[in-house]
């Protein structure tokens, strides 16, 4: 999370933006995207041409010798008009083109547009960019690029037309450690938008599984085959496509696909799925695939979704989903079905509740998460509840950080579930069998199964309370003639 100096400085470059006539907060994100990814191509070009130089290697780079002015560091100390003339004409065609018809990354590009009207407004945002970097570098901190993306991404302040709405980084880490991503996994996330679920993924394996990238299998499947995501608008993949190239991934397989319709024909191709799907909005009845609605008939997104995940996934796949309260109590048939067939047909092994100010100022939908992993034999047993009440930011439309914080319980808690035994009804978490979730009709909000400690408060009796009051009264009335025997 980036805060001070660092905070004040993209804020300002996001103001000249504004001041410049650019207000859409999904075109200045675009915008701001494709300068950090030109400044980003010239770094790390840098970079490689050091390490080559110190190995006496011969170097291949990605921008043509005769066409220095394509790189950063020499447009960026132009003029204004003359930057502006290089950076439309020539860079921007550069990086639509970059590495020819076939990547993913000018496959996402095809329909950018360079939109910043000015050369005075270009110069401004360069300059702030250089500036906003410098000031990153001499934090220290190994991803401050990454923070400074998900920051701009925090703007995005309103639910998509569709029911989407930005999942809170801390969330998804939350999410991200609780199932502990390997370097073997194929991990997928169907509802993608910014691909927030993926890149926590991948800075997970960094921070976690850093010798994977000494082994070169393991390393072109990070690169390659590892991360897959799926989005409907256009813009939201282009600028998820941008957070994985930012945060390392050099070909992220981030698709154009609705997730749900009969276009999509995975089928047990994933070992991870990491999802906070929609959970209303327009859906086209008539274009969902047949073999999701044999599942759970149903126009419901939300349950349609959890059904695609069990299709998605592999024997042994694991999957955790955020998803609307309803989907644990709800009453209709196609409820319970879905219900059922992840209990009785799976193994379902946690729900975790979160309260419903999670997800302000955006929703104020409760919510929780549902873990499970794929058998096709069943294998749910004990399922373990938790109870959050505090995520570390106060539950209102501001968000302040706060210090009631279950996140790292919770962490520790499922990691450790031998623990969890023991623990009553009464407690934050514990576990219910899953003969009485049958017996309850696969009922899985924790409602129906915490217990909840009365104290029992012992009042006096009335005629002592009224004599109490008497006296008292008394008390009053012997005031106001004292009072009144003084002002006399």
């Amino acid at each position: 999370m980036i805060t001070g100096e660092l905070k004040n400085k993209v804020d300002r470059v996001w103001e000249t933006f504004w001041t410049g006539g650019i207000t859409n907060p999904l075109t200045v994100i675009e915008q701001f995207t494709y300068l950090l990814y030109i400044k980003t191509l010239d770094d790390n070009e840098k970079k490689k041409e050091m390490d080559a130089e110190l190995l006496g290697l011969d170097f291949e780079g990605i921008f043509p010798k005769d066409k220095p002015q394509l790189r950063w560091s020499i447009f960026s100390n132009m003029g204004p008009e003359e930057m502006f003339k290089v950076v439309s004409e020539e860079v921007f065609p550069f990086i639509k083109n970059l590495g020819g018809k076939q990547t993913v990354y000018s496959k996402f590009m095809r329909d950018a547009i360079f939109v910043i009207p000015t050369a005075s407004l270009l110069a401004r945002v360069v300059a702030g960019i250089n500036g906003l970097l410098q000031t990153s570098s001499s934090t220290g901190n190994k991803d401050t690029l990454g923070d400074l993306y998900e920051y701009l991404l925090s703007k995005l302040s309103t639910a998509g037309t569709n029911g989407q709405f930005r999942t809170p980084r801390h969330i998804i880490e939350m999410i991200v450690r609780l199932m502990k991503p390997t370097p073997e996994d194929i991990i997928v996330d169907p509802a993608a938008g910014s691909a927030g679920f993926l890149v926590a993924s991948g800075e997970y394996l960094k921070e976690n599984h850093n010798d994977m990238f000494l082994i070169q299998s393991l390393r072109e499947h990070f690169n390659q085959t590892m991360f897959h995501g799926f989005e409907m608008d256009g813009t939201m993949l282009r600028i998820g496509a941008m957070n994985m190239m930012l945060h390392g991934v050099d070909n992220p397989n981030i698709d154009y696909r609705d997730s749900l319709s009969e276009q999509n024909k995975d089928t047990e191709q994933y070992t991870l799925v990491l999802a906070n799907p929609p959970f209303k909005g327009s859906l086209d009845y008539e274009s969902v695939s047949a073999d999701l609605l044999k599942v759970t008939k149903t126009k419901k997104t939300e349950l349609l979704f959890l059904a695609l995940f069990l299709r998605m996934l592999k024997k042994g796949g694991r999957c955790a989903s955020i998803v609307p309260d309803g989907v644990l109590f709800g009453s209709s048939n196609a409820h319970k079905s879905i219900r059922k067939e992840i209990v009785d047909d799976h193994k379902l092994e946690a729900i975790i509740s979160m309260p419903s100010g999670v997800f302000k100022p955006y929703a104020g939908v409760s919510t929780a998460i549902m873990i499970f992993t794929k058998t096709g034999s069943g294998g749910t047993d004990n399922v373990w509840f938790y109870d959050m009440k505090a995520d570390g930011f106060s539950l209102d439309d501001k968000r302040n950080p706060i210090d009631a914080n279950d996140i790292p319980e919770i962490l520790e808690r499922f990691h450790n579930l031998e623990g969890e035994k023991s623990r009553k009804r009464t407690d934050q978490s514990f576990f219910v069998s899953v003969d009485e979730i049958r017996n309850n009709g696969y009922d899985l909000s924790i409602n129906k199964y915490k217990e909840i400690e009365y104290e029992v408060v012992e009042y006096e009796k009335p005629e002592v309370i009224l004599e109490k009051i008497i006296i008292l009264e008394k008390g009053i009335l012997k005031g106001l003639e004292e009072m009144e025997r003084l002002i006399k």
